[in-house]
């Protein structure tokens, strides 16, 4: 029974790669952009979610999952992973301006897959949390910057060595 097993196993694996496997995994959907969305909001926006989301996807980011702070107002950082394209990011940057009265915080590009996007996250504590001032926050968000520059921007910005603070 074994053999029969292997056999079959081996014809199918021989038919798959003679179909031309990687041609089918090449002909399907293009890879979004950006793979996913996590934003966290002040509880005032929780019952325009229909329209937040549809601003996120004219952004063009289409997975998007939002929360709601029950109190007070979300943290004012952002976090991307490495192969968010530079429109996107900018995108991003202006929509946590928008929904969340500024961007005070970096998250390292580091800590994300490398298409995911975070908005006002408080799943880090101030061990990866890089202050930015306006200045650097205008560079982010110069129009000319190539993706690659822009990746190369963000982490100049959050990799410097922080000063511990607090109990650390």
């Amino acid at each position: 029974m074994n053999l029969w097993r292997s056999l079959i196993s081996g014809a199918l694996l021989v038919m798959l790669m003679d179909a031309g496997v990687t041609a089918v995994f090449a002909a399907g959907e293009s890879v979004q952009a950006v793979s996913r969305v996590e934003v966290v909001l002040a509880d005032q926006y929780r019952n325009q979610v229909a329209a937040l989301k549809e601003e996120f996807a004219e952004a063009g980011m289409m997975n998007v999952h939002f929360q709601f702070a029950k109190r007070g107002q979300p943290p004012q950082n952002i976090g991307l992973g490495r192969d968010v394209p530079a429109d996107k990011a900018r995108e991003v940057i202006r929509l946590a301006l928008k929904y969340n009265l500024g961007i005070g915080i970096l998250l390292p590009e580091r800590l994300f897959p490398p298409r995911f996007v975070t908005i006002a996250s408080s799943n880090f504590d101030d061990t990866v949390e890089y202050p930015i001032n306006q200045e650097a926050l205008a560079k982010l968000q110069a129009p000319d910057l190539t993706t690659e520059e822009f990746h190369r921007v963000y982490r100049e910005l959050t990799s410097v060595p922080l000063e511990p603070k607090g109990r650390y």
